[in-house]
């Protein structure tokens, strides 16, 4: 499959950048990018040989780095470094390898000439490698369903994702979960919630935003999404593969970032359980049968078969998903509930 035509240099600039990588798996990136491996190396060696020019057609002229820019207002003392570092975390963390954890959020939305924007980003947690940025109409869970199989098929599938407890991805660590976690689960990608009232905890997505309003959406008179998403896919190279962060020691995030070894199934893996863990199916109303007594799981998983096995905790039975614990049965209370640690991060 071709590369589109208005996204040609961005997503060329993308696979070329990922495949220059040390260790790199080229026909593996060939595969989730839909380009053939012939396709894939002539643009690689011309990258190599010129660098992001050489993606370029020519007769076209391009703006100076986001990098040079910043020099430039550095030289001429129009950036002050004392007020870049005020505006820094007194701690930064990081996850230790790419992939193990993505934080994903909705930027406010804001007005269009028809319409309303919503967009929804993905940033690597360890190498701040921005893996989704995507101008959406709505917040429904069936549009980030959509927009993460997207960046699965391109970047592989993560750990666990972090976002907050709006919508639509759950109102924190008592709710049930939602279709858009299970279906998470079953793909092997744990889903968690910030603490609430602590936007620190999605530290790095909250300053990506902001880089994102400084850089890009400032500019305002935006037509639709599409007219906004071809700024989007103009701007994220720049982001991904020239812009420094002073949090990565003034490299780029493309240096750090390795696309994931786990690629996205088009078929949904099958469910199976060890031997020795009671299967139940949830029935439609989203409860199990347990000892003569319905038990809530919760009306995500109906139709689903889950496992239930003895808890570490005596009067305890743990509720799984795969091998995922998604409740605690409290015999001698009688009360099913979602233990803090499936959902919650620190």
């Amino acid at each position: 499959m071709p590369w589109p035509v208005k996204e040609l240099l961005s997503v060329r600039l993308e696979f070329v950048t990922l495949a220059d990588q040390p260790g790199a798996n080229i026909r593996q990136l060939c595969r989730r990018f839909g380009v053939s491996p012939t396709a894939g190396y002539k643009w690689l060696e011309r990258y190599r040989a010129a660098g992001a020019q050489g993606l370029r057609d020519l007769g076209h002229r391009s703006l100076p780095a986001i990098s040079t820019i910043t020099d430039i207002l550095r030289r001429r003392g129009l950036i002050k470094s004392e007020r870049s570092q005020a505006t820094e975390p007194w701690q930064r963390f990081e996850r230790a390898a790419p992939n193990e954890l993505w934080q994903v959020d909705f930027k406010g939305p804001f007005a269009l000439k028809a319409g309303r924007c919503h967009t929804l980003c993905a940033i690597d947690d360890h190498s701040r490698y921005n893996v989704l940025l995507q101008a959406c109409p709505d917040q429904q869970e069936g549009t980030v369903q959509e927009r993460l199989i997207e960046a699965f098929r391109c970047h592989g599938l993560p750990d666990a994702l972090l976002w907050d407890n709006g919508s639509p991805w759950g109102s924190g660590p008592d709710s049930d979960f939602t279709a858009l976690e299970v279906w998470l689960l079953r793909l092997g990608v744990r889903a968690y919630h910030g603490r609430p009232y602590h936007p620190q905890t999605q530290g790095k997505e909250e300053r990506f935003h902001r880089t994102l309003q400084a850089e890009v959406l400032y500019r305002g008179g935006w037509n639709d999404c599409c007219h906004v998403q071809r700024a989007f896919d103009d701007w994220r190279p720049i982001y991904n593969s020239q812009r420094p962060h002073e949090a990565l020691d003034q490299n780029t995030p493309v240096t750090r970032y390795r696309p994931s070894q786990r690629s996205y199934p088009e078929q949904m893996p099958t469910i199976e359980y060890d031997t020795g863990v009671h299967l139940r199916r949830v029935d439609a109303a989203g409860r199990i049968s347990y000892r003569g007594r319905p038990w809530k799981i919760g009306k995500a998983f109906v139709g689903q078969v889950i496992g239930l096995r003895p808890s570490p905790h005596h009067g305890f039975i743990e509720v799984i998903y795969l091998t995922h614990l998604i409740r605690l049965l409290d015999l001698h209370n009688h009360q099913s509930l979602r233990p803090i640690a499936a959902n919650s991060a620190s």
